[in-house]
């Protein structure tokens, strides 16, 4: 009672008028009649790498935003959208269809791309990589042939798009033998930007030592490292959940690299929207104040966004309390942690009047992000009415939905209907479904035993180019294997292999589990047609399962073909090790929202 007491008390300092919605028509966002064109906002180093293949964790300053944002930071940020939603040129359509002609034979391609009339341009070749991304054979196969045609030389915006692949598939050594032809041909073609794509590579796989490495070799290259190349070292660490190792480096380095409440604030911000470990983020911030570093409004926000992700309402408001005392003035990022740990907490009229004090006394517009910050705690707490209210306010300012904006009611759908209806609005809005979609939407669907939308939004994910990626392909086996769909799901596995996507060894080593426990609950199955020790057949096929695992060393039982060992019992721990290593074999009946087990 006391903490609703004291938050109540801090709200008070925030009340004031709520918005009065001058609609009486509430309208659904994926029914709205409105058209709103997308602007082009893409950054300069956008526009320089427009694969977005490069793009960095912000290191001048948090001012993204999108840290309130729950949903987990796709560090590829390959956005399917990088073609400007124009309409493709016929040279694209030609070189496009031919490599989804050949598929994966690279000698067809070759002869193929080389019986082609299409002369590849600066703006072809980057499109052309844009949609062979996640197929690096491929996207390395045309680069090549590109760079080889009369009247064509790769500037550096495919050159980095070709490295950003390439290290993606962790092909690094192909990447470094890029980087070499660069220098031999345009020594100023190598710049830090260069190094940073494989510094982020590295980063992505958490290979730290061959980061760091790559970061001295900025010197190889002449090339400065000063503190904001330190910082931008840092950047990547934390971008990828390293943020230990950046830590380390900072106090390491603390000679060359004087401390500064940047560097801290990259590290602070690791733990609060990478790692999301308020312990750790605490731990930063008194570190902070023990080296004499003195904290910003971006050390604020961060902790701020950090506690509002997990729902810690009155650390938030304290913490809000203190950087206005300080005389630290707030940003749009920290009224954007308060809005949402005010939607978050229930306390919506709260949340909407702070927006319009941020507005009218601070004279900050409320963007995309703080719709957001009201519009996805509402929809996790099934207040969908209130969310389509904040949706059709957003729309009257102006402001462009994001993909996150859509992901958010996309979770509350319940039917095929309602998500394919909203994929159309979301096209109509011009905002385009990125890979981070697909793969919500078909986790949703193995969920429902869709098997068909699954299959339709695979072959459209295929078809716009956006994948299938690594991800896309672990989600896909995993939905596939726990609906029963065991060939499916290792029909995908091989074609994961075949396309050089090689999953983390804790991936792999599930995935490999799972088919395993797939042949030895055959070998079960086989066991059945005989009378083995006058064992039941359920008996048969558990006893059969741990011989299989017994053989390949997985379980160490010494059993006879009963599955008893010399004492006649199997141990309890033994039994449950075996059973979680096992696959479920009975089916699951879902209806009415509940799932049964078929009897």
């Amino acid at each position: 009672m006391r903490g609703i007491f004291l938050i109540r008390s801090r709200l008070s300092l925030l009340r004031a008028s709520a918005f009065t919605c001058s609609r009486s028509v509430t309208v659904l966002p994926y029914s709205s009649s409105k058209r709103i064109v997308q602007p082009c906002l893409d950054p300069p180093i956008a526009r320089m790498l427009p694969l977005s293949l490069c793009s960095s964790f912000s290191t001048s300053k948090f001012d993204n935003d999108n840290d309130n944002d729950d949903d987990e930071e796709d560090e590829e940020e390959i956005d399917s959208t990088i073609i400007d939603n124009k309409v493709v040129s016929e040279d694209v359509q030609t070189i496009s269809n031919l490599l989804k002609a050949c598929g994966s034979n690279r000698k067809e391609l070759r002869e193929k791309l080389e019986e082609c009339t299409v002369k590849p341009s600066n703006s072809l070749v980057v499109e052309i990589l844009s949609l062979s991304r996640n197929d690096w054979e491929t996207a390395f196969t045309f680069f090549l042939w590109a760079g080889k045609q009369q009247g064509y030389t790769h500037s550096i915006r495919e050159y980095h798009s070709m490295i950003s692949i390439l290290g993606k598939m962790r092909k690094f050594d192909t990447a470094w033998t890029l980087i070499d032809e660069m220098r031999k041909l345009t020594p100023s073609l190598v710049n830090s930007q260069t190094l940073l794509i494989m510094i982020r590579k590295y980063c992505a796989v958490h290979d730290v030592a061959k980061a760091i490495n790559t970061f001295h070799a900025y010197k190889r290259f002449k090339l400065a490292t000063g503190i904001d190349e330190f910082q931008s070292l840092l950047s990547a660490l934390c971008r990828y959940k390293n943020v230990q190792d950046a830590e380390h480096l900072i106090y390491c380095n603390k000679e060359t690299y004087p401390f500064e409440a940047k560097s801290f604030n990259i590290v602070l911000n690791g733990w609060c929207n990478v790692i999301g470990s308020p312990r750790q983020a605490e731990r930063v911030w008194m570190e902070m104040g023990n080296v004499g570093v003195e904290r910003d409004v971006v050390s604020y926000s961060c902790m701020m966004s950090c506690y509002s992700k997990g729902g810690s309402l009155n650390k938030v408001l304290r913490l809000f309390d203190r950087m206005k005392k300080e005389g630290i003035e707030p940003d749009r990022k920290a009224y954007n942690a308060v809005v949402h740990a005010l939607a978050k907490g229930g306390f919506v009229a709260e949340a909407v009047s702070l927006v319009k004090t941020m507005e009218e006394e601070k004279g900050m517009e409320a963007n995309v992000v703080t719709y957001n910050s009201l519009i996805k705690p509402l929809c996790k707490g099934k207040k969908t009415e209130e969310a389509k209210k904040v949706f059709d306010e957003m729309l009257e300012k102006g402001i462009v939905p994001t993909i996150r904006t859509y992901h958010a009611f996309m979770r509350i759908l319940r039917t095929g209907e309602e998500v394919f209806e909203m994929l159309g609005k979301m096209r109509e809005m011009g905002c385009e479904p990125t890979v981070d979609t697909y793969i919500m939407l078909i986790r949703k669907f193995c969920r429902w035993r869709d098997f068909d939308n699954v299959a339709v939004l695979w072959d459209e994910m295929k078809e716009r180019g956006v994948g299938p990626d690594l991800s896309s392909y672990i989600v896909m086996i995993h939905g596939m294997f726990l609906n029963g769909k065991v060939d499916e799901a290792h029909g995908y596995y091989k074609e994961m292999k075949e396309k050089g996507l090689r999953a983390n060894e804790k991936a792999e080593e599930m995935i490999k589990s799972w088919f395993e426990g797939k042949e030895c609950a055959e070998k079960g199955m086989m066991g059945l047609k005989g009378d083995v020790c006058g064992v039941d057949k359920e008996g048969v096929v558990e006893d059969m399962i741990q011989s299989c695992h017994a053989e390949k060393g997985m379980m160490g039982l010494k059993g006879d073909v009963c599955g008893v060992g010399k004492e006649g019992t199997v141990k309890k721990a033994e039994r449950e090790g075996n059973f979680l290593q096992q696959p479920e074999v009975r089916r699951i009946v879902r209806g009415h929202g509940y799932s049964f087990w078929d009897e």
